[in-house]
């Protein structure tokens, strides 16, 4: 036996190695030398409360509960400390309400710490009824004044979703400190109020409280969502000014920020800062390129990560580089991604097969996709929503209808996302009646309220021919965001308003959104339908000085208004000066077209050898350059275009025209003989025939 004094520096050290622990077994193993090292006289209520707090540490509750319920002596630490464990968990925490009526009924005063690990439990749980019950016994036992309490009642709140109770509460405190404002400021994000937990960090700026690593990183989150680059810039520098070391979690939220607005460079530097990239790290690189479409980079960095990395793909660094894979041929990266997600056991994965589907649609796989659809029983509302946009991207709106309508039967509710999709399909397809039918869900659902919703409602009715409804829709929006705005140029452009269009640019630019490229889209399309030239090459500049780079459709916008102007030779040095000129057949087949309605054969000749060099046996080009050997006279050449057609069984995709009649579309194409009202339709347009013949005999006589 060692002397007194030995013993108790055993039991001194061998105490503070508990709070050091975080592994079972080591905790068990320590748990025996105490009880061997320590004589039972000594093994007080502090003993036994920092054995349990060591196994509430590593996870183990069963062993933390068998040691509570053999205590000689419990005290409110004891009990503290395993409500605090119970909390932690959301199946537990019942468990800790028990707790805390046995506290209750043993007499023991609760403190704090019992009423924050409570709260944290009903956070965990988002039971508003037991954490207002809470918050009434907090005021009580006199917790009303406690800020470490009363931060943890705003979190509880805010986490409830009840954002109104939670700001009573913020503005009840007195002595507001960085953790009180970051939490609600957190709520504010969480609960999609993003531009409200801006105008906060605001105010929590002129109070004097000085942001912590914690609140640069939930701004940076907030910038992200509005996709706001300045913000997220000027956010960037606060925290270097500041001389905040960044965390890991703050270098994330960085990667995110600058993924998120497009601007891969930087991103791609700040990585590059990180010393031990974690596995966000990683995800963030591969999807912030895969989103920003360059998958080719963004394959690069998984493969890297493979190579580099310790840690194991999870399912979000799959469904980033399956994004990524869709812009590539399903047989190239696809389908082995496919394969390494079924081996792992990520293949039942909602978050995964959604991309697995978005890919397999990109590459045109429809029954591929539609196999992934099926493996997955419990499909929810982003799985359905896929499916609905996937059959809208490659135009067979029956079908997208036909899923957005089997999802609502299957009883699950329209989210923003499957609005916005499935009034995409209105848009494409020009279906009013069933775009209003949608129109009336999102307004019963409260969606209208929706910035993605509301644009897509302002898209709709202008490609239906409703132009004054757009307008009445955009209208009802108090604080329009980029997407609406977007829209509304959109849709002064479809209608040929190209003065409304501008007057909308210039709100843009005095309303504080950063214009991005689907806006410089618009513009030039509008330019182009109106056939302003000037303000077109005005526009081109502007975008590409203020650090955008132009993408494949506003290279075809740019090209068609141009062409149309006859500027054919300017159009073309601009596809040549592009980074397309070798790859997009869709350029130089809108140049083509001209050449022939125009009659220049001298930019004719140049640009059919491109379109021959580039995809010689391409039907609709081969059926333009034979409108074009036939607009010059060269009939040999028309001759042998139509024979290589003939040989190459090439035939131009055919044209479609639909009707709708109450709430039937009804599809027609030359020489279909297939619809079935298809014999009162001919006879129809034989008496309407007549009747016009007739007319003219009669204006003759």
């Amino acid at each position: 036996m060692p002397p007194l004094n030995e013993a108790t520096s055993i039991a001194t050290l061998l105490l503070n190695k508990c709070t050091s622990i975080n592994i079972i077994t080591k905790a068990r193993q320590l748990h025996a030398l105490i009880l061997t090292s320590i004589s039972a006289t000594s093994k007080s209520s502090y003993v036994f409360n920092n054995i349990l707090s060591m196994y509430a540490r590593c996870g183990s509750i069963q062993d933390a509960y068998i040691l509570f319920d053999k205590m000689p002596e419990r005290n409110i630490v004891s009990f503290n400390a395993l409500i605090s464990a119970y909390s932690r968990y959301h199946h537990l925490a019942h468990l800790a309400f028990y707790l805390f009526a046995e506290v209750q009924s043993e007499n023991f005063r609760p403190n704090g710490l019992t009423f924050t690990s409570l709260l944290h439990a009903c956070s965990g749980i988002k039971n508003q009824v037991l954490g207002s019950m809470l918050h009434s016994q907090c005021i009580k036992f006199g917790f009303l004044y406690d800020v470490c309490v009363q931060t943890t009642i705003l979190g509880m709140y805010s986490n409830c979703g009840v954002l109104d109770c939670a700001e009573r509460v913020f503005d009840s405190m007195h002595d507001k400190d960085s953790v009180a404002w970051n939490t609600l400021f957190f709520g504010y994000l969480e609960n999609g109020k993003t531009m409200e937990g801006v105008q906060l960090f605001g105010t929590m700026l002129r109070t004097g409280v000085v942001p912590t690593k914690f609140t640069y990183t939930t701004l940076l989150s907030a910038c992200s969502r509005l996709r706001d680059r300045l913000a997220g810039q000027l956010t960037h520098s606060k925290v270097i000014v500041s001389g905040i070391a960044p965390d890991l979690p703050l270098y994330n939220a960085l990667l995110d920020m600058y993924s998120s607005c497009r601007d891969n460079e930087t991103a791609l530097k700040i990585f590059r800062k990180i010393k031990k990239p974690d596995l966000v790290s990683w995800n963030s690189m591969i999807s912030g390129h895969a989103i920003n479409g360059d998958g080719e980079m963004a394959m690069r960095i998984f493969i890297l990560f493979g190579r580099s990395s310790r840690f194991t793909p999870d399912e979000y660094t799959f469904a980033a580089v399956i994004s990524a894979a869709g812009a590539f041929p399903a047989a190239d990266y696809g389908k082995p991604l496919h394969g390494q997600v079924e081996k792992v056991g990520f293949g039942v994965s909602v978050f995964v097969a959604s991309t697995l589907i978005s890919m397999y649609f990109c590459n045109g796989e429809i029954e591929s996709a539609q196999k992934v659809f099926n493996n997955v029983l419990d499909k929810d509302v982003v799985l359905w929503t896929e499916m609905i946009a996937g059959h809208c991207r490659i135009g067979n709106a029956e079908s997208s209808i036909r899923f957005f309508h089997g999802m609502l039967k299957e009883g699950h509710k329209a989210d923003e996302f499957t609005l916005t999709s499935a009034l995409s399909v209105c848009s494409e397809v020009a279906t009013v009646r069933q775009g209003e039918i949608i129109h009336s869900l999102a307004a019963k659902t409260g969606y209208t309220a929706e910035m993605t919703v509301c644009g897509s409602l302002v898209d709709m009715y202008a490609k239906n021919g409703n132009l004054a409804a757009a307008e009445l829709m955009f209208s009802s929006v108090i604080l329009p965001n980029l997407i609406c705005w977007n829209s509304m140029l959109g849709a002064y452009g479809y209608h040929g308003k190209s003065e409304e269009a501008f007057k909308v640019f210039n709100n843009i630019l005095q309303h504080g959104p950063t214009p991005d490229d689907v806006t410089f889209i618009s513009l030039l399309a509008a330019c182009s339908h109106s056939g302003l030239v000037n303000h077109g090459i005005y526009f081109w500049s502007y975008m590409k000085e203020n650090g955008l780079k132009p993408n494949l459709k506003h290279y075809s916008c740019m090209i068609t208004l141009l062409s149309r102007a006859g500027l054919l030779e300017e159009a073309e040095n601009v596809i040549m000066e592009s980074p397309f000129v070798v790859e997009s057949l869709q350029l130089w087949r809108i140049l083509l077209s001209s050449c022939i309605s125009k009659g220049n054969q001298t930019v004719g000749i140049r640009v059919a050898k491109q379109v021959l060099g580039i995809d010689a046996e391409d039907s609709a080009t081969n059926v333009l350059l034979s409108n074009f050997f036939a607009s010059t006279g060269k009939w040999s050449g028309v001759s042998e275009i139509r024979r290589k057609m003939r040989g190459l069984v090439l035939e131009k995709d055919t044209g479609l025209s639909w009707l709708e009649v109450v709430n039937n579309t009804h599809l027609f194409s030359c020489s279909d003989h297939s619809h079935p009202q298809y014999d009162g339709i001919r006879a129809e347009l034989h008496r309407l025939q007549e009747n016009f013949t007739q007319s003219e005999t009669d204006n003759l006589c």
